[in-house]
C-alpha cells in the first residue's frame, strides 16, 4: 500500500490553496486561482517517503467526475487526499461519498474549516465516508498520516492539528499553530503540477507561487491567519527562496510569480534581502512578481526595491474608508494611513491591487459610502470587493453574533454569499446591491477604460484578458 492521489475536486473554482481568505474565484471581479502548492509541497513529502503519488487539479482544468473516477481506476490509489474550503465542504464530502460507491479507500480531507473546530458543528457534516480531518498546515502532517494508514507506522494521536476516526467517533488532537519550520520541506512537486494552469491574469503567462513565509502579527478581527498559521512570521531562508524562482525559470520555464506570505512586506529587511538577492543574480529583469502587503509598514525605500527586482503589482487590503470600522476590525491603521501607502505606491511606480470589505455588522450605508469615497481618491489599478465573512473562529464570528445577524454555521458560505443576515442596519440585499453598484462604478467609468486599454496598447493578449474580466465582471454584477 503505497498510492496517494492529490486533488482538488471538480466544482467551482475556488482558491483552495489559500488558507486565509479561500476566495472564490469563479464570483471574484478580478482575482485568478492560485497554484496548488498545498497539493505540491504534500506530493513532495510523500516523493521522499517513498510513496508513488498522482496529483490532480481537477476544478481549475474544468474537468469532470468521470475523468475522477478514470483516474482512480487507472492509479488505484491506497489513500486519497483532497483541500477543501468553508465554501465547499459540503460539496466536497458528497463529492467522496460519490467516490466511495464507486472505490473505497482511506480518504483525508484539509481546511482551515477544520481548524479546532467544536463538536456541534462538526456533527452538522457527514463525514461517514472520511478517516481524517486536517485543520492545519498539512505538508507537515500528510507524511506522517500516510504513513500511518498505509504502513502502519506511528500513531495518529501524536500528530497535532488533525481529527481522526476511532470507533465510528472522531478524535480532536490539540490544535497548536504557528511552530512548523518552512526551511524543513522540499520545493513543491511542480513536475506533477499542471503549471500551465494558474496565470497571471494581465498577460496570461504561467504564473508560479512561491511560498516566502507564513503568519501574521496583525489582529484583524476577520481574518484566519493569526489562528492557523500563528501571529509569529516565519520566514524561508532568502536563498532557498531564491534557488526555488531559478527552478522554476530554468525547468519549468516560468517567469511569473505571487510571493505567497500573509504579508511579504511585513518584515521590510527580508522582503529588501529577497529583491537583493534577485537584483544580484542573472534573473534580473528576466522575472517579475507580484506580492501581498499591508498598509504598515512600508515605505517608500522598499517599494522602490521591489520595483527593481521586477514586482509587476502589489495588493494591499485597503479594507474600509470608515475610520471607525478599521478601528473595530483591529485592522491597526487609519484612512490616512491609507491614504499614504497608496501614494508611496504609485510614486515607486508599482500598479496597485486595492481589496476592500464592507457589510461589516456596525456598519450603516453611510459608512459604506466613506469606502467607495476612499476606493476612488486612491484609485487603484484593480480592486476587489468583498461582503464580511464571519468565518468560525474569528473575531467577527463573535461579534457578528453579538449584533444578532449570524445566520448559520457558515458551511457553505464565502465573502460573496456570507452566513449573515446583513448588518445591524442593512439586510443582505441591501449589502449586496451597495457592492455591485461600487464595483460597476468604479470599473465602468470612460477614464478607466481608456487608461486600461492605451496601458495595453500593442500587447493584444493583455487587452482580450482585460476584455474576459470585464465581461465576467458585468456577468456577475447585472
Amino acid at each position: 500500500m503505497n498510492k496517494v492521489m492529490l486533488l482538488y475536486p471538480p466544482g467551482k473554482l475556488l482558491q483552495r490553496s489559500e488558507d486565509r481568505a479561500q476566495c472564490n474565484i469563479s464570483e471574484s471581479a478580478a482575482n485568478s486561482v492560485h497554484a496548488c502548492n498545498d497539493l505540491g509541497y504534500c506530493a513532495a513529502v510523500l516523493l521522499e517517503k517513498g510513496y508513488e503519488v498522482f496529483l490532480r487539479d481537477y476544478q481549475t482544468e474544468n474537468a469532470s467526475f468521470d475523468d475522477v473516477i478514470n483516474d482512480i481506476k487507472a492509479f488505484e490509489p491506497d489513500m486519497i487526499a483532497l483541500s477543501t474550503t468553508n465554501t465547499s465542504v459540503k460539496d466536497d464530502l458528497l463529492f467522496i461519498d460519490r467516490v466511495n460507491s464507486v472505490y473505497k479507500c482511506i480518504s483525508v480531507m484539509k481546511g482551515a474549516v477544520f481548524y479546532d473546530i467544536e463538536s456541534e458543528l462538526l456533527s452538522l457534516l457527514d463525514l461517514e465516508n472520511v478517516s481524517c480531518l486536517i485543520g492545519c498546515e498539512m505538508e507537515f502532517v500528510i507524511g506522517r498520516i500516510a504513513d500511518y494508514y498505509l504502513k502502519n507506522e506511528g500513531e495518529l494521536s501524536d500528530i497535532n492539528g488533525i481529527f481522526y476516526k476511532q470507533d465510528g467517533q472522531f478524535v480532536k488532537n490539540p490544535f497548536v499553530c504557528g511552530t512548523n519550520d518552512l526551511n524543513s520541506l522540499p520545493f513543491p512537486a511542480r513536475q506533477l503540477m499542471n503549471n500551465a494552469l494558474y496565470v497571471r491574469p494581465d498577460t496570461g503567462e504561467p504564473m508560479a507561487t512561491i511560498q516566502t513565509g507564513l503568519g501574521c502579527p496583525a489582529n484583524c478581527i476577520y481574518c484566519l491567519t493569526p489562528i492557523i498559521s500563528g501571529r509569529t512570521v516565519r520566514k524561508r531562508d532568502v536563498e532557498s527562496v531564491y534557488l526555488e524562482i531559478e527552478e522554476c525559470y530554468s525547468k519549468f520555464g516560468i517567469r511569473n510569480f505571487f510571493f505567497k506570505a500573509d504579508t511579504f512586506t511585513v518584515d521590510s529587511e527580508y522582503a529588501a534581502a529577497v529583491c537583493d538577492r534577485i537584483i544580484n543574480s542573472p534573473l534580473k529583469g528576466k522575472i517579475e512578481f507580484t506580492a501581498n502587503s499591508r498598509v504598515k509598514p512600508l515605505d517608500i525605500s522598499l517599494l522602490k526595491k521591489l520595483k527593481e527586482a521586477g514586482c509587476f503589482t502589489i495588493a494591499v487590503g485597503f479594507e474600509s474608508g470608515s475610520d471607525e470600522t478599521l478601528k473595530k476590525i483591529k485592522k491597526g491603521t487609519t484612512v490616512e494611513d491609507n491614504l499614504r501607502a497608496a501614494e508611496m505606491i504609485k510614486q515607486a511606480g508599482i500598479p496597485l491591487f486595492g481589496f476592500f470589505m464592507i457589510g461589516f455588522p456596525w456598519e450603516t450605508k453611510e459608512m459604506i459610502k466613506q469606502t467607495e469615497r476612499l476606493i476612488h481618491k486612491i484609485n487603484p489599478d484593480f480592486i476587489e470587493l468583498h461582503v464580511a465573512m464571519p468565518y468560525y473562529g474569528t473575531g467577527l464570528y463573535e461579534q457578528c453574533k453579538e449584533y444578532g445577524v449570524l445566520n448559520d454555521s457558515g458551511f457553505g458560505h464565502d465573502y460573496y454569499s456570507p452566513n449573515t443576515t446583513g448588518t445591524a442596519t442593512l439586510s443582505n440585499e441591501e449589502v449586496e446591491r451597495l457592492k455591485k453598484g461600487i464595483l460597476l462604478r468604479f470599473y465602468l467609468r470612460p477614464t478607466y477604460i481608456i487608461k486600461k486599454l492605451f496601458s495595453a496598447v500593442g500587447k493584444p493578449k493583455i487587452i482580450l484578458n482585460y476584455i474576459r474580466y470585464g465581461l465576467r465582471l458585468l456577468k456577475k454584477n447585472i
